[in-house]
């Protein structure tokens, strides 16, 4: 009895030690520049009406679920609403440890095959939903600059569910950069010098993201990786109907526990993606499931 007690101990020990090792490994992965940020991840929903918004609606669930269970904190900063279910796009701002290290393995476009509840005749129907991430830099940084001459800010009323201040004052920030046209808005926060600030955050965030994305795309023209950072490669499969199974095309993961994945359990796809070398072998799982 002794000994089988023993073993149990040791084997719940070693079990403890590959998950802090497991841990620490992919530590070593998070070495880009804003790793350690916190990430801005934006979904828009892709064509295919309400039932591409209800899927891009499930996709921010699933994200703030996954987020509850490593302990991070989220906060949607903006969404719009579908016409007549779920929502057309959203903001969800992740706060946490390396949180845009983790995120950025879901930058991408994620397909969903399942019969749908909005169709009469119970047909099969495939959706989709972009999924873009970006590391969120303070407004005091220095590593980009905007002149006050370069944005224009307009204040709205909130919408959603208001208490006694939110739906009768324009507490609701836009900001637009006049350049590039990039629009950003933040209108979950109670005062409009809250929301100003979060919107300011998120303006830098993007045009930084943006001009990375440029750099990029310039380095690919010499490296021949087309399209690593493009949001037409569709990264994960999710079918509800007629079997299930969900399936990372960059690297191969599947599991057919989609109740599981939906509920936030995308460790298992952002590790093996983070261990295969993370966007150098993004493009890899795209083409062989074209073959």
């Amino acid at each position: 009895a002794d000994q089988t007690k023993i073993l149990k101990e040791l084997e719940a020990d070693l079990a403890k030690f590959f998950k802090t090792l497991e841990a620490t490994e992919l530590r070593v992965f998070l070495n880009g520049p804003h790793d350690q940020n916190n990430c801005i991840l934006s979904i828009n929903s892709g064509a295919g009406g309400t039932e591409a918004c209800d899927w891009a609606n499930m996709l921010l669930r699933m994200y703030q679920r996954w987020a509850e269970l490593r302990g991070w904190e989220t906060e949607v900063t903006d969404a719009l609403p579908g016409e007549s279910a779920g929502i057309k796009s959203a903001t969800l701002l992740i706060q946490g440890e390396n949180a845009y290290g983790f995120c950025k393995a879901e930058r991408g476009v994620h397909r969903l095959v399942r019969i749908s509840p909005f169709d009469s005749n119970k047909r099969r129907h495939t959706s989709f939903a972009s999924v873009d991430t970006i590391a969120e830099l303070e407004e005091n940084t220095t590593e980009i600059v905007i002149p006050p001459t370069e944005f224009s800010v307009d204040t709205f009323r909130s919408g959603g569910k208001g208490g006694q201040n939110v739906n009768k004052v324009e507490t609701a920030v836009r900001i637009t950069h006049l350049p590039t046209g990039l629009v950003v808005a933040s209108q979950a926060q109670r005062s409009q010098h809250q929301n100003r600030a979060t919107a300011m955050k998120l303006l830098l965030s993007r045009i930084y993201a943006q001009r990375l994305d440029a750099a990029k795309a310039d380095m690919e023209k010499f490296y021949g990786e087309k399209g690593s950072v493009s949001w037409g490669n569709q990264i994960r499969s999710y079918v509800f109907q007629p079997y299930r199974m969900v399936k990372d095309l960059r690297t191969g993961v599947e599991t057919s526990n989609v109740q599981g994945v939906m509920d936030g359990d995308l460790d298992p796809f952002v590790n093996a993606w983070l261990r295969a070398g993370g966007p150098l072998k993004r493009m890899q799982g795209v083409k062989d499931e074209e073959e």
